[in-house]
């Protein structure tokens, strides 16, 4: 399992009972996570300095508890990139800290690359990986549903002074994007696909992982360029493993000069020594 590190501003203190103890910056939080299903004792001096706890709805959704007065978002820094964290009403805060087991992997290739790389990030969420893509010297089109979530990652941009790199912020469905991108002649060299188990777009599209994201990669395999850098896919979906993913990867993109690696990504906890389990990712890399 490959862990997010370099961490300073995030923790994972602890986990037990269906629940994740986090630190984000100066703030702790108490969040669900259906991964842990095991029940360890709690250090009450650790678990009673949540700042807030974070309650799901039998009817769905859920909703806060704050202990103590929160800012609506603030600041934290990976690796010398900032962000906004920002507690949302369905638990996220903008902010899936495991992918920093990713982000440095995409610098590192774009950097090495030795050549300019087009980079197409899909479900780009809050940004993240499309900062670290343009940080590295690539150019980024980000792609994602939600208009939201979009101006989100402008924010961030801005907030690291990388709002003038070359990057086209997106909001659409991402398999029509990419079904307009390929009729429009563009190519890729890189592209980064963190899709959610389940999610809507823009004007009510359904997408459900395993149902689309055959159909997904195979029409954005029609956009990479003719020697593609890295093709990325993430996947948080209960019961489909990396290795399926990974097989996915292989087939569809066997004519290229390269390999596929999976495995599960993960975040270290602090008072255990475990690493939770945070989904898995599929990378196809160029062969060298």
């Amino acid at each position: 399992m490959r862990t997010a590190e370099d961490w300073k501003d995030y923790e994972l203190i602890d986990t037990s009972s269906g629940n994740r103890l986090e630190r984000w910056g100066r703030y702790i939080l108490v969040r669900p996570d259906p991964q842990v299903i095991w029940k360890t004792e709690k250090t009450d001096s650790l678990w009673s300095s949540a700042d807030a706890v974070y309650h799901r709805s039998s009817a769905g959704g859920g909703s806060w508890e704050y202990i103590r007065r929160l800012p609506e978002e603030w600041t934290i820094e990976w690796n010398g990139l900032r962000m906004y964290v920002t507690p949302t009403n369905f638990k996220h805060t903008g902010v899936f800290p495991e992918q920093a087991a990713n982000w440095s992997i995409y610098e590192e290739l774009i950097r090495n690359s030795g050549r300019p790389i087009t980079v197409l990030n899909l479900f780009g969420y809050t940004g993240i990986a499309s900062l670290a893509c343009l940080r590295a010297g690539a150019s980024v089109c980000h792609v994602d549903a939600s208009k939201g979530m979009v101006s989100q990652a402008k924010r961030n941009a801005q907030l690291n002074g990388l709002e003038d790199r070359p990057c086209r912020w997106i909001v659409d469905d991402c398999m029509k994007f990419v079904l307009r991108e390929k009729r429009r002649g563009r190519t890729y060299d890189a592209i980064i696909m963190d899709p959610p188990s389940y999610g809507r777009g823009p004007s009510g599209e359904v997408w459900r992982f395993e149902e689309d994201i055959y159909d997904l990669v195979k029409a954005c395999a029609e956009l990479l360029s003719d020697d593609p850098l890295f093709f990325t896919v993430n996947c948080y979906t209960t019961g489909v493993s990396q290795s399926s993913v990974g097989y996915l990867l292989s087939e569809i993109l066997k004519s290229y000069n390269g390999n596929v690696y999976s495995d599960e990504i993960g975040i270290p906890v602090t008072d255990s020594g475990l690493i939770l389990p945070c989904g898995n990712t599929s990378i196809f890399m160029k062969r060298v």
